[in-house]
């Protein structure tokens, strides 16, 4: 009798870590396959190879079919740092169109102080640029700036995208239309409605974290399908890999430098703060036990301060 209640439990007590081996393994997800993300300059770089993804987003950006745009080249870049804050370098994206329209594209996922007069500045750069020493100001074409941003800028409104032209102050008049900035902030994005701009579905992609939306809005745009296409070609090829990751890298460790910068920072303004808190007491008489004692700042402190007060 023994024996068949041992051999019961036995076979129950299986069953059971069966049982437990089966809903673990349903209710633990499947690791999501890698796939690159746009954000990463890199990533959106090597999309904008693809002329027919140019063509999509271009279209997209001016307001017009894809068909209107006939030809897009690509001009040759370089990863420049002209900057002591600009360390892990920009990589931006220049396009010229059938019509000689110069157009560059550039992700940011760091916000800046100076971005607007750094913006104006390489506008600036690519206008002047197309003019050789004493040739006539009547071969300038339109230069345009598209600034993707994966931060607000502008925090006092809701608009996610904006295109900002010469214009008069007071009549709103347009002064010329040679030089444009789009901006296009990703974290502005509203909830997703039907029927949206090209722009915004391109914004959507530009911004999406996984491939579940990038699969969603490949569907619904051949030229979106066209770069989800790249995105799951580069994330499959190693090489490229392991140039995303590293561009990767030094952005998080870049940003890591400025937040790092910010809080010492900080810290040293809060010091110089209470430094003369504590310079002004002592300049009105107060000792510094009193001190200590009212501001919660450390004696030790306080005497270095005084001490450095009266050298």
């Amino acid at each position: 009798m023994k024996k068949r209640v041992s051999v019961f439990l036995f076979c129950e007590k299986r069953r059971f870590m069966n049982e437990q081996t089966k809903v673990i393994t349903q209710e633990t997800p499947e690791k999501e396959e890698f796939i690159m993300l746009p954000t990463v300059d890199f990533c959106f770089k090597e999309l904008m190879q693809n002329a027919k993804v140019r063509q999509g987003m271009i279209a997209a950006l001016l307001g017009v079919e894809p068909e209107k745009i006939e030809r897009t080249e690509l001009l040759p870049t370089i990863l420049h740092t002209e900057y002591p804050d600009e360390k892990y370098g920009i990589l931006d994206v220049k396009v010229i169109l059938k019509d000689e329209t110069q157009m560059d594209f550039e992700m940011k996922v760091t916000a800046m102080d100076y971005w607007t007069k750094r913006i104006l500045f390489y506008l600036g750069k690519m206008y002047t640029g197309q003019l050789k020493a004493g040739e006539s100001y009547e071969k300038l074409k339109k230069c345009i700036h598209v600034g993707i941003l994966d931060f607000i800028h502008f925090p006092d409104d809701d608009r996610c995208y904006r295109k900002i032209i010469f214009c008069d102050k007071d009549t709103g008049e347009e002064y010329t239309d040679l030089l444009e900035i789009h901006v296009l902030e990703l974290e502005k994005l509203p909830k997703e409605e039907q029927d949206e701009s090209g722009i915004i579905r391109w914004m959507r992609f530009l911004g999406a974290k996984s491939r579940e939306e990038f699969e969603k809005m490949a569907k619904e745009d051949s030229y979106i399908d066209e770069a989800y296409e790249m995105l799951k070609h580069m994330s499959a090829d190693e090489k490229k890999r392991l140039e995303y990751e590293a561009r990767e890298k030094a952005i998080r460790d870049y940003n890591s430098q400025i937040q790092s910068a910010e809080e010492k920072g900080e810290k040293r303004g809060e010091q110089r703060k209470a430094a003369s808190i504590i310079t002004n007491m002592l300049q009105k008489g107060k000792t510094p036990e009193e001190i200590a004692d009212v501001t919660g700042e450390c004696l030790k402190d306080v005497l270095k301060i005084q001490s450095k007060e009266y050298e």
